[in-house]
């Protein structure tokens, strides 16, 4: 049986673009149980009220949703448990350095297979304000209106 190739996304977290403004992002592996990966190759997780926190030198995610795999047995899986995140540890002081003054967050932004092994896309983050969001989403629509406008020019010189 061949190996597995490129990336297969699992679950995004298209919230997190909208609620907080990313600095950095990190590729993380994740330590799961086997009816958490067949659980995600089945394509069902949720990472909208997961984030990861450093304690001890490790890094570790909380909060990610991944249900129960059904063909388990009793040795089934809790749907949201603490899971290890496998990273350098140069990265884990980094973020440590990054997150401990306070006003950062780290959250998932997206689980996905990368060659067959289950990886977490982490960000560090900072959360924005209201006014901030109604910026982004006036600054968005302006570029929108902008593209419709050279859009329209252009086929019209056609």
């Amino acid at each position: 049986m061949p190996r597995e190739r490129g990336e297969n996304v699992v679950a995004t977290n298209r919230k997190a673009r909208h609620d907080y403004l990313i600095e950095d992002t990190y590729e993380a592996g994740l330590v799961l149980s086997g009816s958490e990966v067949k659980s995600l190759r089945a394509g069902r997780a949720s990472l909208v009220d997961g984030y990861a926190f450093i304690e001890g030198g490790e890094a570790w995610l909380d909060a990610v949703h991944i249900p129960e795999y059904t063909g388990a047995t009793w040795n089934n899986h809790p749907p949201r448990r603490k899971r290890k995140l496998l990273l350098h540890k140069a990265q884990i002081l980094k973020i440590s350095h990054k997150v401990a003054p306070g006003g950062y967050t780290i959250i998932p932004l997206k689980l996905y297979f990368s060659d067959g092994k289950a990886k977490v896309e982490i960000a560090i983050a900072k959360g924005k304000k209201e006014y901030d969001k109604r910026q982004t989403l006036r600054e968005r629509e302006a570029t929108r209106e902008a593209a419709r406008a050279v859009a329209a020019r252009n086929h019209l010189g056609e």
